[in-house]
């Protein structure tokens, strides 16, 4: 800390920015290109009372810096930034009001929404040309000054490949705020993810990777505070260096870095969700809390005709200015720093065509696409891409490059709808369950490139896919006109909760089949924190601000919940023990040499391969898979040949029973069945069947057969006829 006279002040350096305590002393650096003067304001321990305000005189390439050999980590600061304010210009400088450092890694208090945050007098009759002159030190929030040391001892990341990959998407408050074997005081924190029930359950389920919901630093929309709501998931960043404070129980970094040093012990890695392509600062009508006063027409992309207002790809207001190479450079220290100093494994990119963008169109080449691309840091973390934006053009499924993986919502709505009943969906599906081909192989890219998914938290979850037909989002106070219309969900014949066994039996072996084909499907499956356990959100599909027993995970399960739990994780065990459900390359349709079979086989129920014709029907809805086990074309790390066993998916989305006739591959041969989510008994039903013969599928059902030696198996039951 400071003492209360005037500080010594040094020159400094303008390299790196934001605030870097060296040991006996701290740096300060910030980029502005168009200010006119820089000041510097330090603030005493509870931040309510502004102690020092320092002139910045040092000014090397547009970078404004200082040194002051008597602070300390912990100190709070902030700054005010000189310039025009010229808004149909783009200019928006406001010295009264004071700024969060970009590079902040860490900060402090609570915003406390008023007027005086917005850079124009609210209500006056010339809107935002106008100037406010209220000061916005005493509500907002500050940076601190942090001593980045961490034992980390021996962690290393577990470096898990992708297509081995089970991804677990986590909001680090709703998953632990009602864990009954979380420690109070540590629910709903970066330190409860790290406790020993929670890393138990994880690591039981047999996931490899959590998946982070926005942890950089947000902050709540006033219009929502004005509500009584909160901005519960967090897509309303403002600081992209620091973890949001309202997880930590201690105030302390090291919280989070520790919570990743556990995760890590486990063998499970940490994925961040992170929002690149817009702020908390909204458009021109928005509050002033940092770029905006550091730098508006460089941070922001403001219409060429008309800078007073932005471009708005995002839905959010606002649109950071990825070509600007300053811009650029954030977002890249940002995303090093949470890996080389936060030990993070990857990204989630949110609406990550926007970052795309060059001018108007998305350029699948553009400038932070190639960064990336050669980064060596970068390039070897997991880069996971939500490849959409709100912008023309936007829609870019399978369109970003090598290296790359991305969310695949045609996944999704193809896997959705077939469950659903839907016809003529069988072709889609053949695609999604293969890998996408169609999207990812002419580029090069493996069938890792797509993460599948069936929910995810903008949605509903699968308890609410099963049990609503529409949206229910009347909580959070827009009259439900809120959240897509387009859920491709079916609530098995009542809306919402019931009490009628045949309705609950049937959202049972719907949830069952979901998940059975997520996670045998070839690709990178993510699952929804809770939907393993029946978590439901009441049907709405856009709890974004519910912060409240509507998002967080009830944790008191009944048998049900039990059995679907204990069914996914046999699931996982099977996906994780056959290559053959996690391919690295996409199936080719031939015959294997040697072998005598094709590497995949589309089967009819009455055991005949599919014609094309047959793909498009309308009327079409039970489909065979058959995988063959030798057909992989792969090897292991000591050049081995991978081989494993064939496999029947078995798929029948009608709601009659339909009979399959079992394919014969090799004579001495058996079908084994291992999964049939009819049945709510989660141990393997481990009937046999015989090759040749007919296996009657259920209605709105799947099985999974492994074929086997007859002579090695010990019949435990004969069916249909066998």
């Amino acid at each position: 800390m400071l003492n209360q006279s005037a500080p010594i002040v040094w020159p400094g350096k303008p390299y790196q920015l934001g605030a870097t305590w060296d040991g006996e002393g701290v740096n300060f650096a910030m980029f502005s290109e168009h200010a006119e003067r820089v000041e510097l304001c330090l603030f005493d321990p509870s931040g309510r009372r502004e102690i020092h305000r320092i002139r910045l005189r040092e000014q090397t390439d547009q970078v404004w810096h200082c040194y002051l050999p008597e602070a300390r980590p912990g100190l709070l600061y902030g700054y005010r930034v000189y310039g025009p304010s010229e808004p149909s210009k783009g200019l928006r400088f406001n010295p009264n009001k004071l700024l969060l450092d970009p590079y902040a890694k860490q900060v402090a208090g609570d915003l406390k929404w008023s007027d005086s945050h917005f850079g124009y007098r609210i209500g006056h009759r010339n809107g935002d040309l106008s100037f406010d002159r209220r000061d916005s030190a005493p509500g907002m929030i500050k940076s601190v000054v942090v001593d980045s040391a961490f034992t980390w001892g021996s962690d290393r990341p577990p470096n898990i490949p992708w297509h081995k990959s089970i991804i677990y998407e986590v909001h680090v408050k709703g998953f632990t705020i009602q864990h009954p074997d979380v420690p109070p005081a540590l629910r709903g924190t970066y330190a409860g993810l790290a406790t020993a029930p929670v890393i138990d359950y994880l690591t039981r389920l047999g996931v490899t990777a959590v998946e982070l919901m926005p942890v950089h630093t947000f902050v709540n929309d006033r219009t929502l505070i004005e509500k009584g709501l909160r901005n519960y998931w967090g897509y309303n960043t403002i600081g992209f260096f620091a973890p949001e404070p309202r997880y930590s129980s201690t105030g302390s970094l090291n919280e989070f870095k520790t919570m990743v040093k556990t995760l890590h012990s486990a063998g499970i890695e940490v994925i961040l969700d992170v929002v690149y392509n817009h702020t908390a600062e909204g458009n021109q009508m928005g509050p002033t809390l940092s770029f905006r006063g550091i730098d508006n027409p460089v941070y922001y992309r403001t219409l060429a005709d008309n800078p007073r207002y932005y471009m708005d790809y995002t839905g959010t207001g606002n649109t950071l200015n990825m070509r600007h190479p300053r811009v650029l450079q954030l977002i890249m220290d940002s995303l090093r720093y949470w890996v080389l100093d936060m030990h993070v494994d990857g990204f989630r990119f949110d609406l990550a065509a926007t970052l795309a963008r060059e001018l108007h169109e998305v350029d699948r080449l553009g400038a932070f696409l190639d960064i990336i691309h050669q980064d060596p840091v970068l390039s070897q973390v997991k880069l996971i891409a939500e490849p959409w934006d709100l912008g023309e053009g936007g829609y870019q499924v399978g369109k970003f490059p090598v290296g790359w993986a991305e969310w695949n919502d045609r996944y999704r709505d193809a896997v959705r709808s077939y469950w659903k009943g839907d016809g003529g969906q069988i072709g889609e599906l053949a695609y999604r369950i293969t890998g996408s081909s169609d999207l990812y192989a002419r580029s090069g890219r493996r069938p890792y490139a797509s993460v599948n998914f069936i929910t995810a938290h903008d949605g509903f979850t699968l308890q609410d896919l099963v049990s609503y037909n529409q949206k229910h989002n009347e909580a959070n106070g827009e009259e439900n006109r809120d959240g897509s219309d387009n859920n491709r969900s079916w609530n098995c014949g009542e809306e919402g909760p019931t009490d009628n066994p045949e309705i609950n039996a049937l959202r049972g072996r719907q949830k069952r089949n979901l998940m059975a084909t997520l996670l045998l499907s070839q690709g990178v499956p993510m699952l929804l924190a809770g939907d393993a356990i029946g978590h439901t959100q009441q049907g709405n599909n856009n709890a974004y601000c519910q912060d409240n027993e509507i998002s967080w995970i009830d944790w008191s399960k009944d048998s049900a919940d039990l059995n679907l739990l204990s069914f996914v994780q046999r699931l996982i065990a099977l996906r994780q023990s056959h290559p053959v459900f996690r391919r690295r390359n996409f199936f080719q349709g031939r015959s294997i040499k040697g072998v005598g079979v094709k590497d995949i086989l589309w089967l009819r129920p009455d055991g005949r391969e599919m014609t094309d014709e047959e793909w498009g029907k309308e009327s079409a809805r039970s489909l065979g898979v058959f995988l063959a086990g030798e057909g992989l074309d792969e090897q292991d790390e000591r050049a081995q040949p991978i081989k494993d066993q064939n496999f029947l998916l078995l798929m029948n989305a009608h709601h009659e029973d339909v009979s399959f006739q079992l394919p014969t591959v090799a004579s001495g041969m058996c079908w084994i069945v291992l999964v049939d989510t009819a049945s709510s008994d989660t141990e393997s039903p481990g009937t046999l069947c015989e090759a040749g013969g007919t296996y009657s599928l259920q209605a709105r059902s799947m099985s999974v057969l492994v074929e086997r030696p007859r002579d090695q198996v010990r019949t435990k039951d004969r069916r249909n006829g066998t």
